[in-house]
């Protein structure tokens, strides 16, 4: 067993549930996103794009690449909740909510893409 590939999959996995986490429920109830949830998935997503950055191969392109994706929705997605819970001053709204987890909705897209390259990737290791 590969240690670091298991350390790979396992950030992979955790920003990938930790995004659908945040993700699920009511696009405008803030009540049912959690703001811990969505700090922690960038955390988690930015630290598997740290861990991407080693591969060379072709699929590690496109693992970074989704990586990036997912971070930058995710940081977008923080950003827009920062400003409506601390600048605007109509606060934390329906449609401020909404946008934030639209945003987490681009984020998780790519972090499924993700998780689908690395099962192709883990199903068609040929062991030597």
């Amino acid at each position: 067993m590969n240690l670091e590939k298991v350390v790979f999959g396992f950030f992979v996995l955790l920003a990938a549930t930790l995004n659908f986490g945040f993700f699920i429920g009511d696009l405008a109830d803030p009540v049912q996103h959690n703001i811990y949830e969505l700090f922690a998935a960038v955390v988690i997503s930015l630290i598997a794009t740290v861990l991407k950055f080693g591969d060379r191969t072709q699929i590690g392109a496109v693992h970074l690449a989704t990586s990036l994706v997912a971070d930058l929705q995710l940081v977008a997605a923080a950003l827009a909740w920062t400003y409506a819970a601390h600048i605007s001053a109509d606060g934390v709204t329906a449609a401020s909510t909404a946008a934030v987890v639209s945003l987490s909705g681009g984020a998780l897209l790519a972090n499924i893409v993700s998780v689908v390259l690395l099962v192709v990737e883990t199903v068609s290791y040929h062991r030597r």
